[in-house]
């Protein structure tokens, strides 16, 4: 199974802003498809997060796509629209000590993220499929299937508007395992010339 994962454009939305779930508008996604549609192979079904940034560039991309929440970025709970700076230091200090299983209030844990991201991964046909999601989600899923280390997956840069394509080796049967996976590209942005 190859997926195309794929970070939607920028939110429109100050910098320093906490906004895992918080539904915000992002840049106009037709540039960002007509640039990214050529990497994906005809027919491959696109599969979104419902947040607006992400399913709008789906749309974009795909006549039909279809919307599965475990595909969101990660709940932050109470933090949702606060600026980083205006959260509590030593919850902030809280999560850096145990990113996997800290939870902010009111929301949910990396590690919490991580499964459900798997368990979609787990639920689609093994077939070629273009995930149209988040930069939390894309490194949870990264990180799983490609036996990273939580300091090196954590801190992956994926840029906005990007695809990145992982093959999930043939295994035993169950896409959750985890039992291995081939990177092909990080970061691609499509477009003439580009990488």
């Amino acid at each position: 199974m190859r997926l195309f994962l794929i970070r939607h454009p920028r939110p429109l939305l100050d910098d320093g802003v906490c906004y895992g779930r918080l539904d915000v508008e992002a840049e106009d996604p037709q540039p960002v498809a007509a640039r990214l549609r050529p990497l994906l192979p005809d027919a491959t079904p696109v599969i979104s997060s419902p947040l607006q940034r992400a399913r709008r560039l789906a749309s974009a991309l795909h006549p039909q796509p279809s919307c599965d929440e475990r595909l969101q970025e990660i709940d932050f709970g109470d933090w949702e629209g606060r600026r980083w700076e205006q959260i509590e230091r030593r919850l902030l200090d809280a999560w850096a000590a145990d990113v996997l299983h800290f939870v902010p209030p009111g929301g949910e844990s990396v590690a919490m993220l991580r499964a459900r991201a798997i368990d979609c991964v787990g639920d689609l046909p093994a077939s070629d499929c273009a995930l149209v999601t988040h930069a939390g989600v894309i490194r949870v899923l990264l990180g799983h299937w490609l036996r990273l280390p939580i300091d090196e997956w954590s801190r992956l840069l994926l840029d906005f508007g990007s695809i990145t394509l992982l093959e999930l080796a043939a295994g035993d049967g169950d896409e959750r395992s985890g039992s291995g996976a081939v990177l092909h590209y990080l970061n691609r942005r499509g477009g003439a010339g580009a990488s």
